[in-house]
């Protein structure tokens, strides 16, 4: 797939950035309407009772049914960014790359957030940075329901489990659960490290 449309996703899926790696030019979905309950505000990562959902509260608005994705902001009244920076903490403090990739991604847990789609961009910008993909980026300019182009956006949501079968590596908590596939692509990251890139690559997509 030469080039893919996605939406933009808090700490991408494995199959998400799988599909990123390999692709040579990624469309981002910004003229979407919002829903509820998709990675557009959430991750999973394994924690050692099994995986362990992070959910960025929004401000929901109270004049509209239906809003822009692109116009959601963030709920600052509730703590989520340092909840959330604790629970990687400690799910992933004794993984063998955490150390090494916690100092480039706390800002993104310390600097405030206002609006969702800007975060997720900023996180996908520096995920990219970090792995080593290289890929080029344009945004939507309308919303089309029949794209061209391969169409991937059903990967956002959360509720269906995908059918993308992952090649297993060795996860910090395997000790207590079996493995846990397709989680944010961190959980890969802080346990594979530099070897993320190749791992993505090599990843059979038959969505």
């Amino acid at each position: 797939m030469k080039t893919i449309l996605l939406h933009p996703s808090y700490f991408p899926s494995i199959a998400q950035m799988a599909a990123v790696a390999q692709a040579e030019k990624v469309v981002f979905e910004v003229e979407d309407n919002y829903q509820k309950q998709t990675y557009r505000n959430r991750m999973f990562i394994a924690h050692s009772n099994g995986k362990l959902l992070l959910n960025i509260p929004i401000k929901h608005s109270k004049t509209k049914k239906r809003q822009k994705t692109k116009d959601v902001l963030v709920e600052n009244d509730f703590p989520w960014q340092e909840q959330h920076r604790k629970s990687l903490q400690s799910a992933y403090r004794t993984s063998p790359f955490f150390e090494f990739y916690e100092d480039d991604l706390k800002p993104l847990f310390i600097k405030n957030v206002e609006g969702l789609m800007a975060h997720n961009f900023k996180i996908f910008d520096l995920l990219c940075e970090l792995i080593g993909i290289e890929v080029e980026i344009v945004k939507t300019t309308l919303f089309e329901r029949h794209p061209e182009i391969a169409d991937l956006r059903f990967l956002i949501n959360a509720k269906k489990e995908s059918s993308f079968k992952t090649e297993e590596y060795t996860q910090v908590h395997q000790a207590n659960h079996p493995f846990l596939p397709n989680l944010s692509v961190l959980d890969l990251l802080f346990n594979e490290g530099p070897n993320a890139l190749s791992y993505l690559e090599r990843q059979s997509l038959s969505f």
